[in-house]
């Protein structure tokens, strides 16, 4: 066997792999032995027809798939050890040839990651700042969803709620035909399309009218994308809100346990401010993570993207079934979007994976039970299922992945935003 290294880029080896032809003839004879055994051949027992006569059985081609087969792995394996190869994953491996045999392998390397001088960053994270304006919003929010509906003989306007009968066609073939659909005309309402609910503003109670939409190109039904829809809208009735009036008695419709209107607003003004301060953490965290992965340089296979791929596609079909929305975009569409968030995720995970590695982060097994007993007691429905699931090794992996990686964050938090703790660490 000749081994020849051709090139090494992007983190993966270039091998080829040039068999000798008593190498190849070794795995025939071996592929003969087996198979013959197996094959049921008219006029011989099991074992005993000759190589000639099983290839005439099962096609030379065949018996030389199979000798592949047995070559390959064998053949790969011999060549990365005579090029002290450290291979990260499995390899790509290609036949150029077949006389003699000839064999392409693209091995993937380890990533490399050097990290910047992290500990140097320093970030303010933002302040956070809740307003009269935003309780207000809130208030008015819940007001809305408390409250009740009253007939009203006017045309229709934004947030009524109307009794509708919808006809319509496309080419002539129907579209949408429900009768009495009880729909709520908002502002920007994608549903059934984007301009429907528009075009309801201004109908008169026991009116019609006539008008045509357009689908869009993203429509999910991608044999209607682009098409224009003829629709026929007959309004029976309109109905407007009626908003609870802004008093103690609201306050208790909202939470019984909230007595009064104060105690109320109080209460929406802790909860704005807990979010608030919870979506500036995150920003925060996801700045400072930015910031390290800009001053390391990363490189690592291919395989890798293509990996996160495959498992965001698996995510987004999951979403897709749940919410019975067909996809409207082909695998390599589809493939060609995700690629970049992949590339940006990889990135990432690889850094912070270097950083605990620097910072000699690790989850103790306490740390990674109570993490478990936590996830158990938050599981409603199948828990036998996810307890069997939850004392298996790949569950106590990921957890602690799970774990060293919140670390990890966190430690990088302490470090941009806390000058002196990141000062005690150097020292």
């Amino acid at each position: 066997m000749k081994v020849s290294k051709e090139k090494v880029e992007n983190s993966q080896a270039f091998l080829r792999i040039e068999m000798e032809p008593a190498e190849v003839e070794k795995y025939l004879e071996e592929s003969y032995q087996y198979l013959v055994k197996r094959a049921k051949i008219p006029g011989f027992r099991k074992g005993k027809a000759s190589r000639e006569v099983l290839e005439r059985h099962i096609g030379k081609e065949g018996l030389f798939e199979e000798a592949l087969n047995r070559l390959l792995p064998k053949a790969y394996e011999q060549a990365i050890k005579e090029q002290g190869i450290e291979a990260f994953a499995t390899p790509s491996i290609e036949i150029e040839q077949t006389e003699p045999v000839v064999l392409k392998a693209t091995v993937p390397l380890k990533p490399t990651i050097k990290l910047g001088d992290y500990h140097k960053i320093r970030l303010t994270p933002e302040q956070v700042e809740v307003t009269e304006n935003n309780v207000n919003a809130v208030i008015e929010q819940l007001r809305r969803q408390h409250a009740t509906w009253e007939p009203v003989e006017r045309e229709v306007a934004f947030d009524d709620l109307v009794a509708i009968d919808i006809e319509s066609q496309i080419d002539g073939k129907p579209f949408l035909n429900q009768q009495g659909v009880q729909y709520q005309v908002l502002t920007d309402q994608p549903l059934p399309l984007p301009g429907f609910a528009e075009q309801l503003v201004g109908i008169k109670g026991g009116g019609e009218k006539e008008f045509k939409i357009k689908l869009p190109e993203g429509y999910s039904g991608a044999e209607l994308a682009g098409k224009e829809a003829n629709f026929k809208v007959r309004v029976s009735e309109v109905k407007q809100p009626r908003l609870p009036p802004l008093d103690d008695d609201f306050a208790v419709l909202v939470n019984p346990e909230l007595k009064t209107l104060d105690l109320l607003r109080e209460k929406v003004l802790e909860n704005l401010r807990l979010r608030a301060e919870e979506k500036t953490r995150e920003e925060f965290e996801e700045r400072v993570i930015d910031s390290v992965v800009e001053q390391s340089q990363v490189e690592f296979p291919p395989l890798l993207v293509d990996v996160e791929i495959n498992r965001l596609l698996e995510q987004q079909a999951r979403w897709q079934r749940a919410a019975g929305s067909p996809l409207n975009k082909t695998g390599e569409e589809l493939q060609a979007e995700l690629r970049p968030l992949a590339t940006k995720r990889v990135t990432r995970s690889l850094v912070l994976e270097k950083v605990a590695e620097e910072e000699k982060i690790e989850a103790g097994d306490e740390e990674i039970k109570a993490e478990l007993e936590k996830i158990a007691r938050g599981v409603t429905g199948a828990k036998g299922e996810v307890q069997q699931w939850l004392n298996s090794p790949q569950a106590h992996s990921s957890v602690e992945q799970l774990l060293v990686r919140r670390k990890t964050i966190q430690r990088l938090v302490e470090i941009a935003g806390s000058p002196k703790d990141a000062q005690e660490k150097q020292e």
